[in-house]
């Protein structure tokens, strides 16, 4: 079981918007490009980077998708700070 996990996020108010970024990841958009654009993240200017964090860190929503969620393969998420993107990078 990974002890910790790498990912990007961005964080968006709507649904409607991650889905439409979603859309455009797999048209080969970069990530950091839409988390530049999109992202009230912090890390939004960090082309979406969270670096690496350990399992129980993140809220639970966002904790389970990177420990559980297929890789590189980007993910929507509902937690109490809105809508994230996620694509988890590795886990170890």
């Amino acid at each position: 079981m990974a002890k910790t996990a790498a990912a990007l996020h961005i964080l968006v108010k709507h649904k409607e918007l991650g889905e439409d970024i979603i859309k455009q990841l797999n048209k080969g958009v970069k990530f950091d490009v839409l988390a530049k654009k999109h992202s009230s993240c912090p890390s939004g200017k960090k082309g979406g980077s969270l670096g690496e964090f350990k399992r129980g860190q993140m809220v639970p929503q966002f904790d389970k998708v990177c420990f559980s969620g297929e890789l590189i393969t980007p993910h929507l998420v509902k937690t109490k700070f809105g809508w994230h993107v996620i694509k988890v990078l590795y886990r170890t």
